[in-house]
């Protein structure tokens, strides 16, 4: 049996991409945000797809990501991670049907798992450069996933704190962008 490997891509080539991904996703995040802003008073038709988008470029994204981060061995995280958004949307599409509450509940199961693997990816790519705002980043996303639950289980739940997590990841998305540029490849800021 023979079996084929497919060479590594060079670190700069991982930084490169990483760059490209971390900015598409700060202004997706962004413009993502300002549309749950203006669409968040229900769980109506452009809410419920805007909520379902989510996730599902979360899931795009970490399969570039992958795809093209072997040199950095992220990959079994971003594989976790690919399955936890596909989840997401899954249990999104349902909760949308049972109210508002279910959906903070998802929303934030998801944000705290894939906030703790977003934290285990950056700390493995610290090699990068331009990953402490990922680290923080990802924490940040536990924290406020666990928020998102409780805030589920009380009766003023809006979809408006999503836009909030959403932007404020999309700012660290956007700095760490910035910081591949310039950190060296050794340099782990």
């Amino acid at each position: 049996m023979t079996t084929t490997t497919h060479p590594s891509p060079p670190v700069g080539t991982t930084t490169a991409v990483l760059r490209r991904l971390y900015l598409a996703r700060a202004g997706f995040a962004l413009v993502w945000a300002l549309l749950v802003v203006l669409t968040a008073s229900g769980l109506g038709p452009v809410s419920v797809a805007l909520l379902l988008l989510y996730p599902l470029v979360d899931l795009a994204a970490a399969v570039v990501d992958h795809r093209s981060s072997r040199v950095t061995r992220p990959a079994p995280a971003l594989v976790v991670n690919m399955a936890l958004s596909l989840l997401a949307v899954v249990g999104l599409a349902y909760a949308v049907t049972s109210g508002l509450r279910t959906v903070l509940l998802v929303w934030g199961a998801w944000a705290v798992t894939t906030g703790f693997v977003q934290l285990v990816v950056a700390v493995g790519r610290r090699a990068l450069g331009g990953q402490w705002p990922m680290i923080v980043s990802g924490g940040l996303s536990v924290l406020a996933g666990a928020a998102f639950v409780a805030q589920s289980g009380t009766p003023g739940a809006s979809l408006t704190g999503l836009a909030g997590y959403a932007t404020l990841g999309g700012v660290f998305f956007l700095v760490s962008a910035l910081r591949l540029r310039r950190a060296p490849a050794h340099d782990g800021r």
